[in-house]
Order: structure tokens, then sequence, then C-alpha cells
């Protein structure tokens, strides 16, 4: 099994930058694709990013100024988050998949227990 620990959230102001990481343990890391998810207060749970093998995606309300990476050594994803909306207020997800396609598409084999990222207006 996989197991995720989600940190780095906090309190920002509009415009200002926080970087997420998603340390995680046990095996076949390597194997998935890794992504975020972020849920807002009475909103569905939404796709934010994703890294594969050979491609990364970003959701068209990120793209620009979410930058995800990994670092498999570490068993650690990452989410470099700048120029920061009140938008995008929520709990932040680290997920994994079998593939990026899967991940993109909702179908998530392990989550992490979330990290909440507020930004002031």
């Amino acid at each position: 099994q996989v197991q995720l620990v989600e940190s780095g959230g906090g309190l920002v102001q509009a415009g200002g930058s926080l970087r997420l990481s998603c340390a995680a343990s046990g095996r076949t890391f390597a194997n998935y694709a890794m992504g975020w998810f972020r849920q807002a207060p009475g909103k569905e749970r939404e796709f934010v990013a994703a890294v594969g093998w050979y491609s990364i995606t970003y959701a068209d309300s990120v793209k620009g100024r979410f930058t995800i990476s990994r670092d498999n050594a570490k068993k650690t994803v990452y989410l470099q988050m700048n120029s920061l909306k009140p938008e995008d207020t929520a709990i932040y997800y680290c997920a994994t998949s079998l593939d990026l396609r899967a991940l993109v598409s909702g179908d998530i084999d392990y989550w992490g227990q979330g990290t909440q990222v507020t930004v002031s207006s």
C-alpha cells in the first residue's frame, strides 16, 4: 500500500506563493502518476495538476501559475503555487493512480489527507 501525507498549506495574501509537498511511503511510487486535487467548501473536488512518466497536465484554472514536480528518490511530489487567487482557497489533496489519464479522470488509487490553502483578498 501507499500512504500520502501533504504539507505546506497555510494562509497567504492574493498574489503570494506556497509550495505544497506530498511525501509518499510504501511501494510503487515511481510507477504511479502523481497529482493534486482540491476541494473548496460547497464545491466538488476538482483536478489541479498531475505528472506521469512522459507528460504533465494542468487544469485550465491554474495553467501558468502552478508547477507540479516530483522527486522519485525522495518519494515526494510538489506543487509550486504562484500568483495565488482567493478562488484557489481549498483543501488540497495529493493523489496517485496507475497512469496519468486515469488520475486526471478521477480514478484514484490513493489519497492523502489534505492540506488547507487559504488565500485572502
